[in-house]
């Protein structure tokens, strides 16, 4: 993991120490870069803590700094050169408090011609610090991306800049836009085979009031699509729907009896008698998208009809179809609780300790950082559930001499060591998608050598088992045995006597 970070319009000047030259631009390194990269580092240091989280980059990366002011440019030296932020990339007249979407393209444009970058496999993160002495406003302006980079834009003085590059690296680059960073317990809602089903109902309260269909196909198609492409490294993602009115099963999926994770998405469409129907938050305040969620369980939106403010006594019970702008609306609100549901923030302004930041959002519904920390984090929790099946199904095999185990079983502990050691060596090098589909497929492994049928069987075969099921054959024999011991015993004991009573009778002669 590489992270960049440029300041324009700045008086300090970037590169390694005094003395040495960098070997691209032929310009003599300062002590000022060399102190501003080790004041981000540092910072970045302390704000993840010395004990490295599950899940994020550890200390894993490498902090590039360039500063440019009129026609210097200058910058540091380290691992992450070939990366560097090339000088006279963008102009510095260019206003950055325009357009957010045009400049959030315009940098994902400049940064993806470094083909150095790309090749080098491990992701690059850059924040841009553009330092307006004459700007009227006060304060800074913090703008993230949907891609790999932010900007930050306002007067900015060093230790400022300093800050608020370290924050921005932490809080959204590494912990995907948490303030307390990633929890060690916290886990995403995919199944143990690595599939996650999206089952999308729509109830109808009392169809004698109405009845309400969609065109759920045009949805899938065109809104969804994008999702389910996005989440692929992390989980294989399908998606089903169902229209219900006069029952609400919602355990219909075909995936509910296995081991895919299945998470319902509802709208409740209210009868006359309760329309409408307005959720109220613990605040007071009404519910601005009606809805909820419920933690690996899914989320429910409440939907009012248009109707439903009229008299429902003149009302006659029809069939009507939701439009596209209504399911455009129900979908914005799903796919919030599908990122609440992820661990991520539904909205796009984060409010913290470091200030007030602005996210742009990705039409994909994540952004690339986004699934960059989800990957890190998803591959975290394969791996350590592989290790504890791995672990147990060791610990089961050994509380059983008599087990024998499959070639199959072998087969499957073995791709899974294999799947898991790429899903780590992937996950160094900053190659999150496929160490998130590594370490899938080695959770998934993992379980069906643990779940395998035949241990399964033996695994529950005890002892009173054993003695219920061969019982009824060997008590026959046995009591035959018992009965013949018996008469033996009895002839033993008679034989004694008289053999004692001739010895008695010889002696007394």
């Amino acid at each position: 993991m590489e992270e960049n970070s440029e300041n324009q319009n700045s008086t300090e000047h970037l590169p390694k120490s005094d003395g040495e030259f960098d070997p691209k631009t032929m310009r003599k390194a300062k002590p000022g870069a060399q102190k501003l990269g080790f004041m981000i580092s540092e910072l970045m240091t302390k704000l993840t803590g010395g004990d490295p989280v599950c899940g994020g980059c550890g200390k894993d990366y490498a902090v590039s700094v360039t500063v440019a002011s009129g026609n210097v440019c200058n910058q540091n030296l380290n691992d992450g050169d070939s990366c560097f932020w090339r000088c006279g990339m963008i102009d510095l007249s260019v206003n950055l408090n325009g357009n957010d979407e045009g400049i959030d393209e315009m940098f994902h444009s400049i940064l993806s011609r470094n083909e150095n970058c790309e090749s080098s496999g491990g992701k690059v993160y850059s924040v841009v610090v553009v330092n307006k002495e004459d700007d009227d406003v006060d304060g800074v302006r913090v703008v993230v991306g949907k891609h790999r980079h932010a900007w930050l834009v306002g007067k900015v003085e060093e230790m400022g800049a300093v800050s608020s590059i370290a924050n921005v690296f932490v809080k959204f680059f590494m912990n995907g836009g948490k303030e307390e960073g990633i929890s060690k317990n916290e886990f995403m809602p995919v199944g143990a085979d690595g599939r996650v089903v999206l089952s999308f109902s729509l109830l109808n309260a009392n169809p004698q009031d109405w009845i309400y269909d969609w065109d759920f196909q045009k949805i899938d198609e065109d809104l969804l699509a994008p999702v389910v492409e996005a989440l692929a490294p992390i989980a294989n993602v399908t998606v089903e729907s169902q229209v219900n009115s006069n029952e609400w099963h919602l355990d219909t999926s075909i995936a509910a009896g296995g081991r895919s994770k299945v998470l319902q998405f509802v709208v409740y469409v209210p009868s006359a008698e309760e329309c409408p129907l307005q959720l109220q938050l613990p605040s007071g305040k009404i519910s601005t998208t009606n809805g909820f969620i419920s933690p690996m369980w899914g989320g429910v939106i409440v939907w009012n009809p248009p109707r439903c403010f009229r008299s429902s006594k003149s009302m006659q019970p029809q069939k009507h179809t939701l439009t596209s702008e209504d399911l455009q609306e129900l979908l914005e609100v799903s796919l919030g609780q599908l990122r609440q549901l992820f661990g991520l923030k539904s909205n796009n302004l984060y409010v913290g300790e470091s200030g007030m930041s602005s996210v742009l959002s990705s039409e994909r519904g994540f952004t690339e950082w986004e699934l960059d920390a989800l990957s890190r984090q998803h591959t975290c929790f394969n791996l350590h559930s592989c290790a504890t099946t791995l672990g147990s199904l060791s610990r089961l095999v050994q509380s059983l001499p008599r087990m024998i185990i499959k070639d199959e079983i072998g087969k499957q502990v073995k791709f899974s060591l294999e799947a898991a050691n790429l899903a780590q060596t992937n996950a160094s090098s900053g190659i999150y998608e496929a160490s998130a589909v590594s370490s899938r497929q080695a959770r998934a492994l993992a379980e069906d050598a643990f779940f395998h049928p035949s241990i399964m069987s033996i695994s529950y075969y005890s002892f009173e088992h054993c003695f219920a099921v061969y019982t009824p054959f060997f008590l026959p024999v046995a009591l035959h045995v018992l009965l013949a011991s018996a008469k033996e015993w009895r002839r033993y004991k008679q034989e004694r006597t008289k053999y004692f009573t001739w010895i008695s009778k010889t002696k007394a002669e």
